[in-house]
């Protein structure tokens, strides 16, 4: 009788602390809105807020984010944006051919955006399974050059991934589309020092300037969704110091 009032004792502790560690969507949202508005210095109207859905906007990741094993974890990513297409992941995420007037060259259905190109080219091993047939690009400046990005843009691409500085480059020069995207994965792992995405100096300024201008309006309309892949709350913190959210 001790022994199994002793289990479940323990079951009950790991649901809590299950529970703790999982995020809704909602709070997500709320996270990511108010980093938007902090680092603009803007407030959003009630309109404007009242648009945001938490389901519409937001993509909620099965636990993958917590996982420790960060090989089994970017396999785990990649299963949660096949399932976010439902039935016609393959059609989206797979198929290499430009159809035209429905799907044209360089126009990515999945967008990741990293603060560095060794995470762009890490959290793209998630996505092996669905790239063989047409290949993933890679958006950074690190030993690839810019008029080689816009010839690989030229074909058909359902996922990319790169920095933000890079990736609005593309879109200025119009080598990068962005009607078909659906899905934009933020990378919120931070480095050995601390700093992420949402902190790196001059990233964090690019990133924002990235979004404001491009994607803000399609996730206002519902027409895009965010992915934050990563320990989000830590996204706040800034050389291993919390900031008040």
């Amino acid at each position: 009788m001790g022994k199994r009032k002793g289990r479940e004792n323990n079951d009950d502790r790991r649901k809590k602390k299950k529970k703790k560690t999982e995020t809704t969507g909602s709070e997500q949202l709320r996270f990511f809105v108010n980093e938007f508005q902090s680092a603009n210095d803007v407030q959003l109207s009630s309109i404007e807020l009242e648009s945001l859905k938490a389901d519409s906007s937001i993509l909620e990741l099965s636990n993958s984010q917590n996982s420790r094993d960060t090989d089994l974890d970017v396999k785990l990513l990649g299963g949660d944006i096949k399932g976010a297409f439902g039935n016609c992941w393959r059609q989206v995420l797979c198929e290499s051919e430009v159809v035209e007037g429905k799907i044209p060259p360089g126009s990515p259905s999945v967008l990741i955006v990293s603060p560095s190109a060794l995470r762009s080219i890490h959290l793209l091993k998630g996505f092996r399974f669905m790239t063989k047939q047409c290949s993933a690009v890679k958006l950074f400046s690190k030993h690839i050059k810019l008029q080689e990005q816009i010839s690989l843009l030229k074909n058909r691409v359902n996922i990319a991934s790169g920095t933000p500085s890079r990736i609005k480059k593309l879109i200025d020069v119009e080598a990068l589309g962005l009607s078909r995207l659906q899905v934009l994965v933020l990378d919120m792992h931070p480095d050995v020092k601390g700093y992420s995405l949402f902190t790196l100096p001059q990233v964090r300024d690019e990133f924002w300037d990235l979004f404001k201008n491009y994607f803000y309006q399609p996730m206002i309309k519902g027409d895009l969704r965010i992915c934050l892949y990563g320990p989000y709350q830590l996204a706040a913190c800034s050389n291993g110091k919390k900031k008040d959210i």
